[in-house]
């Protein structure tokens, strides 16, 4: 008989149950919903409250937290970290190596370059046209 649901406990002692989505085999928690049409890389987590629409990427090593929300077609590179209660819109995209803060706002069609660092709370307007400057550029125009 095989096992259905993966427990894995955290450094605090917390308990989640994960499985293994179908498109791509990565970790989701049994309280995440993901489209079937999104692929998922295995070494990918996709945490509890989590809502991932459909044609979207997650890259290998990448982490979406708690209460995160991708609309469709996003595209998220290698080792990204989409902290808790974050919101992604339609098509945007988050280049590998990058960190988005706790509750971001990243508008539809928004391109994050890698390697990036979104702050705690910031909203990035969507366009295709102008990448999200690295945090050091982010600092200065504060």
């Amino acid at each position: 008989m095989s096992k259905v649901f993966e427990e894995i406990e955290s450094n605090s002692g917390e308990i989640t149950k994960y499985r293994r989505h179908s498109n791509g085999r990565g970790f989701v928690a049994s309280t995440a919903t993901v489209d079937p049409t999104t692929h998922i890389e295995p070494t990918a987590y996709v945490e509890p409250g989590a809502q991932i629409a459909g044609r979207c990427w997650i890259g290998a090593g990448s982490w979406i937290d708690r209460d995160v929300t991708l609309a469709a077609g996003v595209f998220v590179g290698a080792n990204v970290h989409i902290a808790e209660g974050s919101t992604v819109g339609v098509g945007s995209e988050i280049g590998s190596h990058s960190r988005i803060g706790i509750n971001a706002k990243i508008g539809a069609g928004a391109h994050i370059s890698r390697d990036s660092t979104v702050p705690a709370g910031r909203v990035v307007p969507g366009s295709r046209r102008s990448p999200v400057p690295l945090q050091s550029d982010m600092t200065r125009a504060a």
